[in-house]
């Protein structure tokens, strides 16, 4: 008898994508909507970007930092289907410039007049060039229920304490900033008028395609004064789409900040932590698996093993002894994350 996460929770398998899954990584490109950069509704794209990351799960360790993509599919065990993706960049901006506004202040003070004035400013930067980056979190919304939502996401932090060689010590997360259902963003919108004259999905759609060269071309060189910005934009600096508040408060939990850095399109917020305080990553550890009949309903935990090329994980409530160090499978389960009675994982709790 299998005991899930929760009673509306299907059994699921987190495995690195493959060829195969190219078709439903195309459709949850389309659901993800306009604001979701890093899965452009193009096919071609879209398959280099699965090559990548099969190569990416096959690299050998090196002493250079490379630019590795570590994407991962949510699986259905029951049916097959996929029901989400999640994934991590290695490092980004070595290959490619990686662009940031960063919120910062100057002062106006003149002693003589007895005036004193503060403004806000946004300065395009390069701040995060070298950082790893959590990325392309997508849940379809048929599967948004019980705890699935929380274990795509923080699977990650069990891939990233297990091979934290591969990774920078810093960890970020750009999060979707407002836009509406037509992916017009306030915050675009402005720059558009005044810099651009292109609309948000074209200019969204170009970076996701890779051809970044335009940002560079037409992005004003100066910090950018915030009080001359529309209203409009300025109520959304460092704001997220509603659809992504659930991840932003997730993240949050796990000990990520934000630390004034904002999308340089839609003025959504990057959040950081560093890698080893992490909650997920500290509260991690290796235990040995035990094999038994039935699964006894203890604790809520989400157990990875402990490869790269065949990286498999995923969540259920099942006895983890944190004494003895040692947490129990079904040789279902056992089966699912290709790991036999003895074998090391890691687990976490989910909460």
């Amino acid at each position: 008898m299998a005991f899930f996460l929760k009673e509306e929770d299907v059994m699921f398998v987190i495995r690195p994508i493959q060829e195969k899954d190219f078709p439903e990584l195309l459709k949850i490109a389309e659901e993800s909507g306009h604001g979701f950069t890093s899965l452009p509704v193009n096919d071609e794209l879209i398959s280099n970007k699965i090559k990548r990351a099969e190569a990416s799960f096959k690299s050998e360790l090196t002493e250079q930092k490379q630019e590795h993509g570590f994407l991962f599919v949510m699986e259905d065990v029951a049916t097959g289907r996929i029901m989400g993706t999640s994934g991590i960049e290695s490092y980004v901006g070595l290959d490619d410039a990686f662009y940031h506004y960063h919120l910062g202040k100057v002062v106006h003070n003149s002693r003589q007049l007895n005036i004193y004035n503060t403004a806000d400013i946004l300065t395009l930067c390069n701040d995060y060039t070298g950082a790893s980056e959590l990325c392309t979190l997508f849940l379809r919304e048929e599967f948004r229920k019980g705890s699935t939502g929380r274990v795509l996401s923080k699977f990650r932090f069990l891939f990233l304490a297990q091979h934290q060689e591969r990774f920078s010590n810093t960890v970020i997360a750009e999060m979707r900033g407002v836009s509406d259902e037509n992916g017009d963003s306030p915050f675009w919108k402005w720059l558009e008028e005044h810099f651009f004259s292109m609309d948000f999905p074209t200019a969204d759609y170009l970076t996701g395609i890779g051809q970044k060269v335009f940002i560079a071309e037409l992005m004003p060189k100066y910090p950018v004064y915030v009080n001359l910005l529309s209203k409009e934009a300025q109520a959304v600096i460092g704001k997220v789409h509603k659809n992504t508040e659930p991840a932003l408060k997730l993240l949050k939990s796990e000990g990520f900040t934000y630390k004034q850095y904002v999308d340089i399109f839609d003025g959504g917020p990057t959040v950081e932590a560093d890698i080893s305080q992490i909650h997920t990553v500290q509260n991690s550890d290796l235990f040995a698996v035990e094999i038994v009949n039935e699964l006894e309903s203890d604790k809520s935990v989400i157990i990875a093993n402990l490869s790269v090329k065949e990286f498999r994980a995923t969540g259920l409530t099942t006895v983890m002894n944190m004494d003895a160090k040692t947490v129990q499978l079904t040789a279902e389960y056992a089966s699912l994350l290709n790991v036999q009675a003895g074998d090391q994982v890691r687990a976490a709790l989910l909460k």
